[in-house]
Order: C-alpha cells, then sequence, then structure tokens
C-alpha cells in the first residue's frame, strides 16, 4: 500500500492526492502538481587535501514556481537521494503557500558527510555546487539556504562563488547567510521558534497552560534547541532528547527528570548536532536507546530530525498521556502512522506549519538583502510570530469548518493556492 511507503516522494505525493480529492482537482491539475517542474543531477569531482580525487553527486529540484521564485534549502547528507530532494521541494511549496509568502518550492544538496571533510574540501563543494547551478539559480528565480548539517559559513561561500561568476554584488541569491553579510538577525532562531508560536497556539486551543508542560524531542541541533528554549521560557518543560554521538555512528536519547539544561547541553554539542555522550554521563543525563525520545511520559512529542522516524510500528510506543506532535521535522510520520496517532485524538501540527518560520525568515532576508535594509530583531521575531499565529488560526478554522484534521486542511489551504496560481497563469 501507499500509505506505508517509506519513500518520501510516495510520502509527499500520497499527502497531495489525498488533498487533490478533497478539492476536486482536474487531472491535468493533478498531474502538473505531482511531480517537479525542473530537476538536475550534476557531479562534482573534489580534490582532497590527501591528493586524491572523489566525484561527489549534486543535486536542485524545483517542484513549482507559480506563485513566484523558488525557495528552498541546500542538505549534506550522506544518504541523499533524488527521491528526497523531490519531496523536500514539494513540501516547501506547501509551506511557502501555507504561510502565504510569494515564492515557490525548491530544493536541493549533494551526497556527502561533512563529518570526513575539512573546511577546505567543503569549501570546494560548495564552489563546485554553484559552478554546475548558477544558471539555475538567482534572486528572481530560484534562492537556496541552509538545511541539514550546512550552514551560515556555506551559504557565504556559495554566494561568494555566484557573484565571482556574475561580477557584480547579489546578496539576495542566497539566505541563511551570517549577519553582517547579508544575513537577517532572528534568522538562526527562526525554525524553532516558529514552531513553538503554532505549539503556544495549540496549547491555548486546547485549554492548556504552557507553565507544567513536558516535551520530548528528537534531535539536537538547531531547531531542537531554539525550540527547546522558547518552549522553557514559557514555562515548559524539556525532559529528553535524542541525537548522534559525536564518536559513535549511533543515536541516543538523552533524558533527565528534572528538565535539560539546553545551553550546557549545547555546550558539549558539535556543529552537526551531534551530543558528547561521555560528558553527557558525567553531567547526570541517563542515556538510553536513541529510539526511547519516542517513548517518554510526556505531553508533547517533537520530531525535529528527518523523514519518517515513526512508522505504524512505533505508533504503539508513544504514551496516553502525550496531547501534542509538533512536526519540527519534514513528514516526520509515515502516512499509516499520521492515520493512527489522529485516530488516537492527539493534536498534530503537521511539518508544513510547524516547521515553516525557517522559510519564512527566509524570505524576511531575502527582501531586506534585495532592499539592501536590515530590520531590527525584535521586528523580524514579531513579524514571525505574526504569520505563523495567522496560519496556524487558518488551518485551525478551515479544518473545524470542513471537519478535516490539522494535516487535511494545511495540506487543503495551500494545494488550493497552488493550483489556483497554476490556473490564473494559463498553465492549466
Amino acid at each position: 500500500m501507499v500509505e506505508k511507503a517509506l519513500n518520501p516522494f510516495d510520502a509527499a505525493q500520497f499527502q497531495l492526492d489525498r488533498a487533490a480529492e478533497w478539492l476536486g482537482l482536474d487531472l491535468p491539475t493533478r498531474e502538473l502538481l505531482r511531480s517537479p517542474m525542473k530537476e538536475h543531477q550534476v557531479l562534482i569531482p573534489l580534490r582532497r587535501d590527501d591528493g586524491t580525487v572523489k566525484v561527489f553527486r549534486g543535486f536542485r529540484v524545483v517542484h513549482n514556481d507559480a506563485r513566484g521564485p523558488a525557495k528552498g534549502g541546500i542538505r549534506f547528507h550522506p544518504q541523499q537521494t533524488i527521491d528526497t530532494i523531490r519531496a523536500l521541494a514539494m513540501w516547501m511549496t506547501w509551506k511557502c503557500a501555507l504561510l502565504d509568502i510569494p515564492l515557490g518550492g525548491s530544493s536541493g544538496g549533494i551526497a556527502c558527510d561533512p563529518h570526513y571533510l575539512s573546511l577546505r574540501e567543503q569549501e570546494q563543494l560548495c564552489r563546485g555546487w554553484v559552478r554546475q547551478l548558477a544558471h539555475e539559480l538567482g534572486p528572481r528565480v530560484d534562492v537556496p539556504a541552509p538545511e541539514i548539517m550546512t550552514g551560515s559559513h556555506h551559504m557565504l561561500w556559495m554566494l561568494d562563488e555566484y557573484e565571482a561568476i556574475y561580477g557584480e554584488r547579489v546578496p539576495g541569491f542566497i539566505t541563511g547567510k551570517p549577519v553582517g553579510m547579508g544575513g537577517s538577525v532572528g534568522r538562526v532562531e527562526a525554525s524553532g521558534y516558529g514552531l513553538v508560536f503554532a505549539l503556544r497556539e495549540a496549547l491555548k486551543e486546547l485549554n492548556v497552560a504552557a507553565d507544567g508542560m513536558t516535551a520530548s524531542f528528537q534531535g539536537f541541533g538547531n531547531v531542537a534547541q531554539h525550540a527547546g528554549r522558547l518552549f522553557e521560557q514559557l514555562g515548559g518543560r524539556v525532559v529528553c532528547v535524542s541525537c548522534w554521538d559525536q564518536k559513535e555512528a549511533i543515536v541516543y536519547a538523552y533524558r533527565k527528570e528534572s528538565g535539560i539544561d539546553i545551553d550546557a547541553l549545547a555546550g558539549i554539542t558539535d556543529r552537526f548536532g551531534g551530543i558528547d555522550r561521555n560528558k553527557a554521563e558525567e553531567m547526570g543525563y541517563e542515556v538510553l536507546p536513541g529510539e526511547a525520545w519516542l517513548t517518554q511520559d510526556v505531553d508533547i512529542l517533537i520530531p525535529a530530525a528527518v523523514e519518517n522516524q515513526i512508522t505504524e510500528e512505533d505508533v504503539a510506543s508513544i504514551r496516553p498521556r502525550v496531547r501534542i506532535i509538533a512536526e519540527g521535522a519534514n513528514s516526520p510520520a509515515t502516512p499509516a502512522a499520521d492515520k493512527i496517532i489522529r485516530e488516537r485524538g492527539i493534536l498534530v501540527i503537521p511539518d508544513i506549519l510547524a516547521n515553516a518560520g525557517g522559510v519564512t525568515c527566509s524570505y524576511f532576508e531575502q527582501v531586506q538583502s534585495n532592499m539592501n535594509y536590515y530590520w531590527e530583531k525584535d521586528e523580524v521575531l514579531g513579524k514571525l510570530d505574526v504569520k505563523m499565529t495567522s496560519a496556524f488560526h487558518n488551518v485551525l478554522k478551515f479544518g473545524k469548518a470542513k471537519k478535516l484534521s490539522m494535516r487535511e486542511a494545511a495540506f487543503a489551504i495551500a494545494v488550493a493556492r497552488v493550483a489556483q496560481a497554476c490556473k490564473d497563469r494559463g498553465w492549466v
């Protein structure tokens, strides 16, 4: 069955098909939205520091740009596949439409493991990726941004290469840049903060105060760390996080019932979100198997890692106390798992809403870069709060009116907006 497929692109197409049925979309529109409009796969030869040459595979996919220039991340990951990129590009289309941002969806990356690449080697990969794809990118065409295992320094190397090719300063070519080099204040916090803004509204809908709520996270990268900090400011308590160990290719969960000290734990975490297990034990954390994040007796679960981390078989491990799942990762639950979760009455804040804070603030950075005028941090985060809160209540209201789940409502709104843009342009 399609519902049980773990291929992320199959899952993304399944979600689209469901939305198309609810909306009664005609066949040509469905066909247009089911597949990317453009795909590029490139080879990037790299001379390693030891003198050997290794060839890496790079990707860029534009799913749809009917509502504006495409926008999407660049992921460095050893298990990168074209189907993952296709799915991420499609989900980005829906995020931008749901938040009513005038952008389309794209995604890209390089199949590599930066843990085993020097900074020089990473820089050369970034520049090589841009050289191969420069004519397909630009502030009015397709705007990249950081994603898993890429950061502001990667974006700046890519910007520098792009500007060298075209002989002009184009800060709006890419987002996620360092502050002071065309980057926006608030961009680092945006994905995590946006998630908590949506979570705050969900707690209000359940008539539950954030004070005293407990949460367990999968992942301890940028999203989880900033979401955890803001959640604690609201009065909540993070009791468990899971992530890779710095020295072993093993995922562990780190638990402390009295509450995780996020700043202290971040102090023993590498730039890829890997925690030093030995130091964590010395700090009094209980070290558990990686999947233990899902079995915690908490109020809120926040998957903030990669796709397909909650399967149909995993749902039985979710404790009865859990009331909300806020999806900080893209498609963290398979379609079959999502169906069971919904039947259990757990409120799911779907990925295209919960983790849309990142692309929203990337859009803010793009606007600031293009006009060469930058806002203060309070203004950036205030605008983000308004966008996330408005989108949450639009989804909630639509879902109640149509008797749809939050996920169904979010996809229906997003797909309808993109389909209308395609019709208005005369494409279908």
